[in-house]
């Protein structure tokens, strides 16, 4: 009777064991408990787990057997449960756990239902993988005809840290990071992008992209199309010989997108053209078929203005059309003789290209405007100093120090447009000292013109404004030009220099 009960207790005698192993280091080979004969590994994904069970010995005989899981330790089977629902027999079961939440620890046991009650095998842990981010596009804006700028961003990064972020783009649909693509940091959170080396005219396809651990995710796709790229025209014809190689003051240039502006000097009413190259060879731009439209043809007329002036261009190079306005400036502001009422006019230099008004200003603020109107267009302070905004909105220009200046604004530079406040002198090898290091300062006149009565030395001098090398001239008492010739003294004496600055001449009267 005695070895009877022993064989009867370890009959009665049911253990159940469970072993996991991940792909991970940590969870390979694991016993359940020390009756476990046998070892298998499982495979654990981001949302599921395969769980192997063992069960030495029947014992009360077990009616159901099965994993019980949960984010708690030491689960029952009134957490979650999964049924083994093969051979009833077998002593090993398998048991895939599905449902589960990515990047998250969970524990583990096998259990048997018995008559007597539940009974549960050793505990064990996993972590289900991290699955790939959440991101999404942001809209991206053709910011001229070779760049954009967009983003995107990052709502969840799946479980696990974001090591790469940024946008992937194409001419073609659902671009990859086997496209082009911009990479913007990492971890969670917005992200902006800048696109550039674009097409012009072109339909671009962009998906922001998030990678981890798990892979790379892509975001909705957007679309942009950037505009004409850069374009830069040139106005030749009768008022400057209908040399384009010679038109290079009349260049012309885009903003980002098909609208080409720019200023052209016309000094008559004889035609003229404008051309992509320096030369004929094409595309040339002239009168389409009704007023205000343009032609690409051979045959095309020229254009024309109504008279001659500074002129301010827009070419759509979209649905061809134009517009020409001519214009005069003025300088306005508290830092002028008549405040904000009324513009103190500026006449125009063919010769230097610049715009010039000499007069007394005080300390205070100005803007300057085209044709004494608000409406037409109006220039004020810059982002970069000397530099001038078209912005409506940008701010005045201020003046600190009271005097008599020639200011100065350029506008042959199409879209960087720039101005100074100027006083001017000579200086060289025939001043005082002789070796180009002192200035002899010039008095302000009449009608832009600048002079001075000194005694100088044979030699050379040059004019500059405001003692620096900015700006300078030189060149022949008919021509002179910026950062032209020194100008020569033929012999000792007393001498009267003047500088007119609006015909781009000078005198120098021995007395």
């Amino acid at each position: 009777m005695k070895r009877k009960s022993i064989y009867m207790m370890i009959a009665s005698f049911v253990t159940a064991a469970v072993v996991f192993a991940a792909c991970t280091k940590e969870m390979s080979d694991v016993r359940l408990n020390a009756k476990l004969t046998t070892t298998e590994k499982m495979n654990v994904t981001s949302d599921s787990a395969t769980v192997v069970g063992f069960i030495v010995s029947e014992g009360q005989g077990i009616t159901e057997k099965g994993i019980c899981y949960s984010t708690d330790s030491l689960p029952t089977v009134d957490d979650n449960k999964a049924v083994y629902s093969g051979n009833e027999n077998t002593a090993a079961f398998t048991v895939k756990i599905g449902g589960l939440d990515y990047a998250t620890k969970y524990y583990a046991r096998a259990y048997g239902v018995t008559a007597s009650g539940t009974i549960y095998g050793e505990q064990l842990t996993f972590t289900t993988l991290p699955v790939v981010p959440t991101v999404t596009t942001a809209d991206f804006t053709a910011t001229s005809g070779t760049s954009a700028t967009g983003g995107g961003s990052i709502t969840n990064n799946g479980g696990a840290a974001v090591t790469a972020r940024g946008v992937c783009y194409s001419t073609q649909h659902n671009p990859t990071i086997s496209n082009d693509k911009t990479t913007d940091g990492d971890g969670m959170g917005d992200f902006t992008s800048s696109l550039s080396g674009l097409s012009g005219k072109t339909t671009y396809y962009v998906r922001a992209y998030a990678t981890n651990s798990a892979g790379t995710a892509y975001g909705n796709e957007v679309e942009f199309t950037t505009p004409e790229a850069l374009v830069t025209l040139y106005a030749a014809g009768d008022f400057q010989g209908w040399d384009p190689a010679a038109a290079t003051d009349s260049i012309m240039n885009d903003q980002a997108n098909s609208i080409v502006r720019g200023f052209v000097y016309i000094s008559n009413t004889n035609g003229f053209k404008f051309t992509s190259q320096r030369n004929w060879d094409g595309p040339n731009y002239g009168a389409g078929a009704t007023a205000g439209t343009l032609s690409t043809d051979a045959n095309a007329g020229n254009l024309n203005v109504p008279e001659a002036g500074y002129y301010y261009f827009e070419l759509n190079l979209a649905d061809m059309t134009y517009t020409a306005t001519k214009t005069t400036w003025g300088v306005i502001g508290t830092a002028t003789a008549d405040a904000w009422n009324s513009d103190q006019p500026m006449t125009y230099s063919p010769l230097l290209k610049r715009w010039f008004a000499t007069i007394p200003m005080t300390a205070g603020e100005y803007k300057f405007r085209a044709n004494s109107s608000w409406d037409v267009m109006n220039l004020g302070a810059g982002a970069a100093a000397d530099t001038l905004s078209s912005d409506p909105s940008a701010g005045n220009l201020t003046l600190s120090t009271a005097g008599t200046y020639s200011v100065m604004l350029n506008l042959s530079q199409p879209l960087v447009y720039t101005y100074a406040l100027t006083t001017w002198s000579i200086i060289g090898s025939s001043t005082p000292g002789g070796d180009w290091s002192t200035d002899i300062d010039l008095t302000p006149g009449a009608n832009n013109t600048w002079s001075v009565t000194a005694n100088l030395t044979a030699g050379e001098f040059k004019f500059r404004a405001n003692h620096g090398w900015d700006y300078n001239l030189g060149g022949t008492p008919s021509a002179l030009s910026w950062g032209g010739a020194n100008i020569t003294v033929p012999a000792d004496g007393n001498y009267t220099i003047t500088l007119d600055l609006v015909n781009g001449t000078y005198t120098l009267t021995a007395n």
